[in-house]
């Protein structure tokens, strides 16, 4: 770890747990020193040494244009001159929903909040709220932001109401919500038989992001969908990754499965803090003020992230033709990635879907080894095998060919202990 990225390492840890203010930022499971990010332009973010990466993190899937677009920047910059905030609606986060609305047809009322944990909270409480009921059903190894009956294991028996995932949530905090593994649609059925008329919701990932990167089960999803509508049960899509990262809309309408309700952020705040949930009107009039769901935020809506969010969309709707290119791009590096893998008879498994990839060794420490070596020749990976990566419009052959030479020397040397 460079000097001045190893000061700053000792000083954040005096004042902030673990010197971070998120966990995998630690780099606990990649093992070494976290980075300490100055800048970022286009697709590279630079340290405070002056070293300079490939950015495949992109503040968690936020930034699709890239770091520090230039047309954003510009609208960012003119809106601070107007204060950073009212606590009362501006005409910018009109426009936003507008543009979102116009985007997701199935959304015809929006809620911004200011993070995707959030939106699921607010989502699951509205859903609640609307079907009288109590119950939620989630799938293993998925996850929906740190609401605490969110924050749940499975466990061995169908229908396990689960154990907590994390110190300080109480089992009775959890005693609601439901898991079945994803994929397995006949558990879904028992469950459903056994508990549907108390199932407020089922939430789930059309594409999973958080057990490295798993790509739709059409199928499953479908069936999913033919369940919830028997039972009168809401369907709620946390497309908070998948939002706008594939098409210009949600990855809901491309595989042409409709929820009832969906969780947004990320993208749309073009990498400030945001978050967002949606659903038909006749839904959504049971929030407050309207309704009887009471859901507040002080800074919801604020001006500089709705223009941030608006110019960002502004520029990937100009760019929808260009989605299929990222994706070109992403195969590449994948299909690039397991060759060199398997010349050298290293065990990897790479998986991808569109601009989102992962990358898992069948030992921790031969990630740990291949990551750091990422890291120390100009690469930055995600710090975690579980953790997505992300491709951006940003990003170039030249970046993507000089990623796999990188790739090629670190397999290298994992290969020479392997």
């Amino acid at each position: 770890m460079a000097k001045e990225n190893l000061k700053l390492f000792k000083e954040a840890k005096k004042y902030l747990v673990g010197g971070v203010n998120s966990p995998v930022r630690s780099f606990s499971y990649a093992g070494g020193n976290p980075l300490f990010i100055k800048a970022g332009k286009g697709p590279r973010v630079f340290d405070y040494q002056g070293n300079n990466f490939i950015d495949y993190v992109l503040s968690f899937g936020a930034l699709i244009l890239g770091h520090s677009h230039p047309a954003v920047l510009r609208a960012v910059k003119k809106k601070i001159n107007a204060g950073f905030g009212f606590g009362a609606t501006n005409k910018t986060e009109i426009e936003l929903a507008h543009e979102i609305i116009k985007a997701i047809p199935f959304i015809e009322r929006i809620r911004f909040v200011n993070s995707g944990t959030e939106a699921v909270i607010s989502a699951l409480r509205l859903a609640r709220g609307y079907t009288k009921r109590d119950k939620v059903l989630k799938f293993q190894h998925s996850y929906h932001g740190h609401a605490d009956y969110l924050l749940v294991k499975s466990g061995s028996g169908l229908a396990t109401l689960g154990i907590p995932a994390s110190s300080g949530v109480p089992r009775d905090f959890i005693k609601h919500t439901l898991i079945a593994p994803y994929g397995d649609i006949d558990t879904v059925k028992e469950i459903f038989s056994k508990h549907g008329k108390e199932i407020a919701a089922v939430i789930v990932e059309p594409a999973g992001g958080n057990y490295g990167v798993v790509p739709p089960d059409i199928g499953f999803l479908k069936n999913l969908r033919k369940a919830t509508r028997k039972f009168k049960t809401l369907l709620i899509f946390d497309e908070v990754i998948t939002g706008f990262r594939f098409n210009y809309g949600a990855l809901a309408q491309a595989l042409g499965i409709i929820p009832d309700i969906i969780c947004l952020g990320k993208i749309i705040g073009g990498g400030l803090p945001i978050g967002a949930y949606g659903a038909k009107e006749k839904i959504m009039r049971h929030l407050a003020p309207l309704g009887d769901v009471y859901q507040a935020s002080t800074f919801a809506g604020n001006p500089i992230v709705m223009q941030a969010g608006l110019s960002t969309l502004n520029i990937l709707r100009k760019l929808k033709k260009d989605y299929q290119r990222l994706e070109e791009l992403t195969g590449f590096l994948i299909q690039s990635l397991k060759k060199e893998a398997v010349l050298r008879r290293i065990s990897l498994e790479a998986s991808n879907y569109g601009s989102m990839f992962s990358v898992k060794f069948n030992r921790k420490a031969l990630f740990q080894k291949f990551h750091r070596g990422l890291i120390n020749n100009g690469v930055y990976f995600a710090p975690s095998e579980f953790e997505a990566n992300f491709l951006s419009f940003a990003h170039t052959r030249r970046d993507i060919n000089e990623t796999i030479n990188v790739v090629r020397r670190g397999l290298d040397k994992i290969s020479v202990v392997h």
